[in-house]
């Protein structure tokens, strides 16, 4: 089963993830599309690379390492098998940041609302 990888746009045109996705440097950048395309080809991504966020309302998230460097790119499923990636942030503590986590939730109640509900 393949995965199909969006970009959550807001109601404005704008898109959160894409964004940060760019703002990183090209070997960031590089990393982050290898671990997307894993994320689209495999049917079990190794935990390394995606988990879901527990205590959270359905939101994952992407993983990447790069030169001693966390990143993480929320997401969350739409409808089967689409991953919807919401915003991203350059983690600096071991603890996942609660404002992001927030926002991805924000993000997901927002496409869920324009986009219908998801399927079960």
């Amino acid at each position: 089963m393949s995965r199909i990888v969006k970009y959550y746009e807001t109601g404005n045109g704008k898109c959160p993830a894409k964004e940060f996705i760019n703002s990183l440097a090209k070997a960031e950048r590089k990393k982050v599309f290898w671990t997307l395309r894993l994320l689209e080809r495999m049917e079990i991504v190794p935990v390394e690379y995606f988990k879901k966020l527990v205590g959270s309302e359905e939101i994952w998230e992407v993983r990447v390492q790069v030169s001693g460097n966390a990143y993480r790119i929320f997401s969350f499923f739409f409808k089967g098998n689409t991953v919807v990636l919401t915003n991203g942030y350059s983690k600096k503590s071991q603890k996942t940041d609660q404002r992001e986590i927030d926002r991805a939730q924000q993000y997901r109640s927002d496409y869920l609302a324009r986009h219908g509900r998801q399927e079960k």
